[in-house]
């Protein structure tokens, strides 16, 4: 299917389909004429990669598992799931800490502003 199909089947914007081909998480077929050609299992790839951005995941992380998900038959899907979801588990951890700084920093700000209303500041 073109462009325009694969967008409106995937819910993905065709802007969105070019730029996850330029990141190399999609590598669609070419027409005779150029156009782009998307087949049902590029599709359901774009799902899996819109559901990983939705869920905060960078690209580079994304970009790692789908390769890895196409190295060959001699890498066993076990230690590709538990890899990525490793990952997934340390970034997700990175991102607790970040929140948790950013969260003292809000309730000292709030302290703050407490104690300015409070003294006339």
């Amino acid at each position: 299917m073109k462009i325009g199909e694969a967008s409106r089947v995937s819910g993905v914007s065709a802007r969105s389909l070019r730029h996850y081909e330029d990141e190399g998480l999609i590598v669609p077929g070419r027409c005779s004429n150029g156009f782009r050609d998307y087949c049902p299992s590029t599709i359901d790839r774009v799902l899996v990669i819109r559901s990983l951005l939705e869920s905060g995941l960078p690209v580079r992380l994304i970009r790692e598992f789908l390769l890895s998900l196409t190295d060959g038959p001699d890498v066993g899907m076990d230690v590709v799931r538990a890899e990525f979801l490793h990952e997934v588990q340390s970034y997700r951890d990175r991102l607790a800490a970040r929140i948790a700084v950013l969260s003292d920093q809000q309730a000292a700000l709030d302290a703050y502003l407490r104690e300015a209303r409070r003294t006339g500041l």
